[in-house]
């Protein structure tokens, strides 16, 4: 496979990157402690057309590759990952629409969000329906005009903050996953509640809420066809899947870089902590696990911009630099011995930001039925 970038695609990647270094990461720490929401760092990529590197031009994307689009959210994660999961939960809602919207929905929402105006987010996970979703509870009944929509829905980010919300619901109760439908709802709609935010123990600056309806929506409010909210939810997640694959990318690498900085120049007796072979080791697993997980994350870019069906794909990378991003930030703050386990060092919070990445979006267990799904099905 071919992981080169055209020169358009590099500048975009260059321009995020310098702006992760300067902008972002000097706010990381802020937004994990006060536990507030990263507005400016969202605002700033929106300047730079960052939150709208999943979209087409043709609804006012940077029309960038996927491979250029992970290494985007790769930089911005390593930088701050609570910037980077309020951003790739914008993708998630937006994804929605580009997949599953009628052609007036994609032009009426799709630009605004592109430019930055709009924040999305994306309601699928109910308290009693994390893993499956064909056992969500939220209805949505049609009344004259419109749908009655009643339920609640859990751990949404973006969702008070967000200018509008894709929300799943079941439209059918007898039909199972056929009975799903997707819905648009614009900030300000009445009739939706929402928590305080989640006390969480990483991402801090990206805030969830559970959420509480009983509200009324037009019919157009309807996302593309009746029925069709499931597939159009497993397609968004086999997109988002190589998103988290990025994001434990940044927070695994940016460990990496702290404990190759921090072993040459902590002193053990006579010698820097590197001259160790037992650091040499610890280094060389790291860096090997996140070398094999950004090659199958490139590869599910890849097969993503192909055309191809990339489940599998999506899954093994999204397993595999999960899993990647829990060992080497672990391993991080076991090389910076005591210093690691205080907060005026990024690694306590590198270990707490990467342990949600082998649960949303499908856990490590979902991953693994996903992938011996495929392989069994491949066989028949």
């Amino acid at each position: 496979m071919n992981f080169e970038l055209d020169l358009v695609e590099l500048a975009v990647v260059e321009t995020v990157e310098k702006l992760a270094r300067e902008v972002i990461q000097p706010r990381a720490q802020h937004y994990d402690e006060t536990e507030t929401f990263c507005a400016e760092s969202l605002q700033a990529l929106a300047e730079l057309g960052g939150m709208s590197i999943n979209l087409p031009e043709e609804y006012g994307g940077l029309g960038i590759g996927s491979l250029a689009m992970s290494r985007v959210v790769e930089a911005v994660a390593g930088a701050c990952a609570s910037t980077a999961s309020a951003l790739t939960a914008h993708f998630l809602a937006t994804d929605s629409i580009l997949i599953g919207g009628t052609e007036a929905q994609k032009q009426h929402w799709l630009p605004r969000a592109a430019s930055g105006e709009l924040l999305g987010a994306f309601a699928l996970t109910e308290p009693a329906a994390g893993s499956n979703p064909a056992d969500m509870r939220c209805r949505a009944h049609r009344e004259e005009g419109g749908w009655r929509v009643r339920g609640s829905k859990h751990y949404i980010t973006n969702a008070r903050e967000a200018g509008f919300i894709v929300l799943y619901a079941k439209t059918d109760a007898d039909a199972g996953h056929k009975g799903i439908s997707a819905f648009m709802i614009p900030q300000g709609t009445a009739g939706i509640s929402f928590s305080s935010p989640e006390k969480t123990m990483g991402l801090r600056g990206s805030t969830i809420y559970e959420l509480a309806l009983d509200c009324w929506l037009p019919d157009s409010a309807l996302l593309g066809s009746e029925g069709a909210g499931f597939n159009t939810a497993m397609a968004v997640l086999d997109r988002g899947r190589v998103e988290v694959a990025a994001m434990s990318l940044g927070i695994a690498n940016a460990a990496l870089q702290a404990s190759l900085n921090w072993v040459r120049e902590r002193q053990i007796g006579p010698k820097p902590l590197a001259a160790y072979q037992g650091t040499q080791w610890r280094l060389a697993d790291m860096y090997a696990q996140l070398e094999a997980a950004r090659m199958l994350t490139w590869k599910a870019a890849a097969r993503r911009d192909s055309g191809e069906r990339f489940s599998l794909d999506s899954a093994t990378a999204k397993l595999v630099a999960a899993e990647c991003a829990g060992f080497v930030t672990d391993a991080a703050l076991q090389l910076h011995g005591g210093y690691g386990y205080i907060r005026d060092l990024p690694l306590e919070r590198y270990v707490r930001d990467a342990r949600i990445l082998r649960i949303f979006e499908g856990t490590s267990e979902v991953q693994k039925i996903i992938i011996s799904r495929n392989l069994l099905d491949a066989q028949r």
